[in-house]
């Protein structure tokens, strides 16, 4: 697991950072909120330990910035402070999970798991390339944090080009996939759901995520795909 921590107290670092090191997590160090946002921003981590009184940047606008500009690193958050709306305001930004000072670096451990096992558990019914990101549990697909409206039809085939990225499907194979009964082969209802698709979730001055492959059908881009 690699893990970023921000925190200013080196009391703190030193032992939380030997207990990641024991259970062999990598973990890089911040102390300020401003390096610590720049880290998160510009890295990619496993899971990010966000601690919400720092110098510079603090905690909860670290963590409102990085959900803003779209990225959900699991965030677990320290405080000092164990007032409710403080909790509150962490977790309605997007954080994952809190934990109070002082604290077992054994707790934390814990909690990261947790998260990790929970992320985990999400990504299975999520599917993302690049800036397309697909739902399977709430049926949404967002292209550039925006919500791309689909028909049933069209979600469906979507999913399912998608979870096979880079496999070839031949227009028979999605008819009795996606429609459940067998077409006319000679149809074009592919063809026309998949170019209705196409427009929908164009990536400007890109490829089209749908690739035909002549003679055969169609694939989803495999080279794009990240989970």
């Amino acid at each position: 697991m690699k893990i970023l921590l921000v925190e200013d107290e080196k009391k703190i670092v030193d032992f939380v950072c030997a207990g990641f090191r024991e259970q062999g997590f990598t973990v890089e160090c911040c102390t300020n909120g401003n390096d610590g946002f720049q880290k998160a921003s510009s890295r990619n981590y496993d899971v990010i330990v966000l601690d919400i009184m720092l110098p510079g940047r603090d905690g909860l606008s670290i963590l409102k910035g990085l959900r803003k500009m779209g990225n959900a690193t699991p965030v677990v958050l320290l405080t000092a402070r164990n007032e409710l709306d403080d909790r509150i305001e962490g977790l309605n930004l997007g954080a994952d999970d809190y934990i109070a000072k002082p604290f077992f670096v054994e707790e934390l451990i814990a909690r990261l798991h947790a998260v990790q096992r929970r992320m985990s558990g999400e990504r299975h019914n999520v599917l993302m390339v690049g800036d397309l990101c697909l739902d399977r549990m709430s049926r949404e697909v967002r292209l550039h944090q925006q919500t791309v409206e689909l028909t049933g039809r069209e979600f469906n085939l979507l999913e399912y080009l998608m979870r096979s990225a880079g496999h070839v499907f031949t227009r028979t194979q999605i008819l009795e996939h996606v429609w459940g009964y067998d077409f006319d082969p000679s149809t074009n209802v592919v063809d026309v759901c998949i170019q209705r698709i196409r427009k929908k979730i164009a990536v400007a001055e890109k490829e089209s995520l749908i690739e035909s492959v002549r003679g055969v059908g169609y694939r989803f881009r495999k080279a794009e795909v990240t989970r």
